[in-house]
């Protein structure tokens, strides 16, 4: 839940830049009193721009190759550590979910296309199945172990009072 609300939140962010650029200033910014009755309003989006991507819907997304053939399908989106999507990790061959393996792309290298049938739009890549199966996979850091709820190991031991 926490990723895809990060996931949402970036890609949101990145369409939002150009957009605060031109925002007129924030109550209460230049000397002028703040609107104490809605302070937070220039913290909040209440709605999707045209240009704006919900991650929820990105996942699952069709990913065509150079060929317009499909390559594979958005099953993750790499993010840096200020929030900035790097990459689409896309699922490529497989059957099922079987086999198939991920690869990294950067950003840069998508762009949006309309669907053939249908109204989901999809996304493009300059390369082919068989480029990109090439590819090396990506390798995500393994998952921190779970705690236990028990102090972090380099705590000293309490003593008891005297």
């Amino acid at each position: 839940m926490t990723k895809a609300f990060i996931v949402v939140a970036t890609i949101s962010g990145l369409t939002m830049s150009t957009a605060l650029a031109q925002a007129p200033e924030r109550p209460g910014a230049g000397g002028q009193p703040a609107d104490s009755a809605n302070p937070v309003s220039s913290q909040i989006v209440n709605a999707q721009g045209r240009d704006e991507w919900l991650a929820s819907k990105l996942r699952g997304t069709t990913v065509l190759g150079s060929d317009n053939q499909k390559v594979g399908d958005v099953v993750d989106i790499l993010l840096d550590k200020s929030g900035q999507v790097r990459a689409f990790i896309v699922g490529v061959g497989g059957v099922l979910g079987l086999g198939t393996k991920e690869v990294a792309i950067d950003l840069t290298e998508f762009r949006e296309v309309p669907a053939a049938s249908g109204n989901k739009a999809q996304l493009k890549v300059p390369m082919t199945k068989e480029q990109l199966t090439q590819a090396p996979d990506f390798k995500p850091l393994p998952s921190p172990p779970a705690t236990t709820g028990s102090a972090p190991s380099g705590s000293p031991p309490r003593s008891p009072s005297r």
